[in-house]
């Protein structure tokens, strides 16, 4: 079997070699990547008059060729194709004769693949950041809904305060948008390229590496050989950012399977977004926010894994680094997905307001509205403090209603007694950034424009 080293071995590859080596099967992604690569490389092989120009048409010419069979589906893989790069040299070599054997010259695939999977994850991260803004938009779209519905808050999931319902949605936004700054922040971090490095040193051919790269749309070229084939921490990083992206999705997800239990009762599933028992006729199963919770760990093992891998390795390439792609790939395509299925479920979901309301109802709920009462009146908060937890207490072991009890509290009377009414205590939320009314409806302007910004800032 021939391959592109051959030269250095008086015999052929052994199968078991080949067959562990391979990346094929999974960097086949590359090709739209790689083709524009290859061009590119090829148009500054004729800049420098190291191609000529008739050459140099041969060549793209066949590039384009070996694109169009691999996007119809027509391109012939062969056993001796250890990866994409691999391919398309051979059938570009193929059908160009002379000229294609010499679209290698000056590249190593070190910097081939570097470069190719730059690009690749540049749009990539784009792709899912868009994604990302499109779940930002229901999340707006039901927080405008939400009006002045409200549920309770909670804090070590035991209800706390009520707060308005376009308030928590809000909460998964924000928490949303830093994900989308991380990846636009990732993206600009990884936007150089690394071709004209070649093996690891450079090249003794008049190549121009700002060039290729301007060509690539990439931003820069690299300034030290050694690291551009090397690093790999843009992986790293957008594993990072996709994986805390992962981790913020199973909270979505978390909350949406306690949400639709009848013990809960807050929301309701579409049909389109649920599914049932093969045992149950009565189950409707939350599998889209189980996955989502679940696909978090398989994320936050692709980030060690690829941290373990790149924490040992000498400079420059190593063949380790092959393992960088497939739980990047993964991590990318089981994102995709995830993104667009909780953004369904959640336009698509129902809220049972009443029931929200009636949990968020409880008079203990407003417990530090009649602190912060008694502090306006000028109690230090620690006796205020201490003073309503006696009257909970109190309530709760006599089992006499609470209104009752501040009512007749000399402290507190009839004004605080009022504070535990229905619905009262969310309105007391004032402070900006806090769960009332006010503070919320600013709010929801600021988010709006965030995400308008940010889908300029993403393009």
């Amino acid at each position: 079997m021939s391959t592109l080293w051959h030269g250095r071995f008086a015999g052929g590859a052994a199968e078991d070699l080949l067959d562990f080596t391979v990346s094929l099967p999974y960097d086949r992604r590359l090709a739209e990547d790689d083709l524009a690569c290859s061009r590119a490389h090829v148009r500054g092989l004729a800049r420098s008059k190291i191609l000529s120009e008739e050459e140099a048409s041969t060549v793209l010419a066949a590039l384009d060729q070996a694109g169009a069979e691999l996007a119809d589906g027509t391109f012939a893989f062969e056993p001796t194709d250890e990866d994409i790069h691999t391919a398309i040299e051979r059938r570009v070599t193929a059908i160009a004769g002379p000229a294609g054997a010499k679209l290698h010259t000056g590249r190593s695939r070190n910097d081939q693949v570097a470069t190719d999977l730059r690009l690749w994850t540049k749009r990539a991260l784009t792709d899912v950041a868009q994604r990302v803004l499109a779940l930002q938009q229901v999340l707006l779209d039901r927080a405008h809904e939400a009006g002045d519905a409200y549920l309770p808050g909670y804090t070590h999931l035991q209800r706390a305060q009520p707060v308005l319902l376009s308030h928590h949605l809000l909460a998964h936004g924000w928490a949303l948008a830093r994900d989308v700054d991380r990846i636009v922040d990732c993206r600009r971090r990884l936007d150089v390229s690394p071709l004209g490095a070649g093996a690891l040193a450079g090249s003794s051919l008049p190549l121009e590496p700002d060039l290729t790269a301007s060509e690539l749309g990439f931003s820069g070229a690299f300034d030290n050989s050694l690291d551009a084939v090397s690093d790999r921490d843009f992986v790293a990083e957008a594993l990072f950012a996709l994986g805390l992206l992962g981790v913020h999705l199973s909270r979505l997800g978390e909350e949406t399977v306690l949400w639709t239990t009848d013990e809960f009762g807050f929301a309701r599933l579409d049909d389109a977004y649920a599914t049932g028992s093969s045992m149950l006729p009565q189950k409707k199963n939350p599998d889209i926010a189980e996955l989502a919770r679940g696909k978090a760990g398989r994320l936050i093992g692709h980030l060690t894994g690829v941290l373990a891998t790149l924490k040992g390795l000498p400079l420059s390439y190593n063949r380790d680094l092959q393992e960088d792609k497939e739980p990047l790939f993964d991590a990318v395509d089981q994102l995709s997905r995830a993104l667009t299925a909780v953004a369904g479920m959640y336009a698509s979901m129902t809220f049972d307001v009443e029931r929200m309301q009636a949990a968020a109802d409880s008079p203990y709920a407003a417990a530090v509205d009649l602190a912060e009462t008694l502090v306006d009146r000028g109690m230090p908060f620690r006796d205020a403090h201490a003073l309503v937890g006696a009257l909970v207490r109190d309530s709760l072991e006599r089992r006499v209603a609470l209104a009752e009890l501040v009512e007749a509290h000399p402290a507190l009377g009839a004004d605080g007694a009022a504070l535990l009414a229905p619905g009262s205590a969310v309105t007391r939320r004032t402070t900006p950034g806090g769960a009332g009314p006010e503070p919320v409806a600013r709010q929801l302007r600021r988010f709006e424009r965030r995400v308008e910004l940010d889908v300029e800032r993403v393009g």
